[in-house]
């Protein structure tokens, strides 16, 4: 087994190779197969999956049975006005890769957003609703998402969102900092979505990675909740002393437009029986546990 995994210094491409590095040890895997796992990760300056031609070889070079595209540039409103850089990177990169992935006939998992809807809803959306993005990223996230269907056979596109983990930047972090350090925040109440666990993401994306149920999979943690509430049981669960206080989406006056309701049904998990996603509280206080 041959692994390509893009992207690779983000905290989801980290968080992967953390997992199999588990299963190698024999701590505990997905399945025997992960185990004697060869592994190919690579960062943007090792690969720049913009570029076909740097793709194409590396692809054919390393053989992968499993290519696992992390790669995204995900800075909602930077993506606002540098649209061509998120143009190649979450639409060109992924078609690219997509490419190179049916020319030796493998599996492509490409990792994509909760972006791709509005955000309008007053419900979860599950992989049968219709796309509308309104922002940049979300627009070319969903690009992204159709040059792999045009090109690739063999793909899963996993939609997620609120993604945090142990590596890298997130909101986790940034709130249990904060806290400690100023004992007061103001945090939206007026958006809505599932905080995902980047180990339950990992964990999934391997189990889906070894069948052959292609197509879009909606992979979040269970259950939803406002960011400020969010916020709250970070504080409650690092048992750290800080005041937080409610506010509108307005306040912060971003340049890209945040969708007010964009949690998503994990209803293709549910209904190959391969949801292994924690609810949110749950995997939120473990997590806290881990790194506090």
């Amino acid at each position: 087994m041959k692994i390509l995994i893009t992207g690779a210094n983000g905290q989801l491409g980290k968080e992967i190779q953390h997992l199999l590095k588990i299963m190698q040890a024999d701590i505990g895997h997905v399945d025997k197969v992960y185990n004697n796992a060869e592994i190919k990760a690579v960062s943007s300056k090792e690969l720049d999956i913009t570029n076909f031609e740097m793709v194409i070889n590396c692809v054919s070079e390393f053989k992968p049975e499993i290519i696992i595209n992390c790669a995204a540039f995900t800075n909602v409103d930077k993506c606002e006005t540098d649209k061509e850089t998120a143009l190649k990177v979450n639409a060109l990169g992924p078609k690219n890769l997509a490419i190179a992935a049916e020319e030796i006939s493998v599996k492509l998992v490409h990792v994509s957003t909760d972006y791709v809807f509005s955000g309008d809803y007053k419900q979860p959306l599950a992989e049968y609703d219709i796309p509308n993005p309104n922002t940049v990223y979300g627009k070319t996230k969903l690009l992204g998402e159709t040059y792999i269907r045009e090109q690739c056979s063999k793909y899963f596109i996993v939609r997620t969102a609120w993604l945090y983990g142990r590596f890298g930047k997130n909101f986790v972090y940034t709130i249990m900092n904060a806290a400690k350090e100023k004992g007061y925040l103001e945090v939206v109440n007026d958006q809505t979505g599932c905080p995902t666990n980047a180990e339950d993401l990992a964990y999934n994306i391997l189990e889906i990675a070894l069948t052959e149920g292609y197509g879009i999979y909606h992979c979040t943690g269970e259950g939803e909740c406002t960011w400020y509430d969010f916020a709250k049981k970070i504080i409650e669960f690092s048992e750290i002393e800080c005041q937080i206080k409610p506010i509108t989406s307005e306040n912060l006056n971003r340049p890209a437009k945040r969708p007010i309701f964009s949690a998503l049904e994990n209803m293709m998990l549910n209904a190959k029986n391969m949801n292994r996603m924690r609810n949110w509280e749950e995997a939120l206080k473990e997590f806290i546990k881990l790194v506090k």
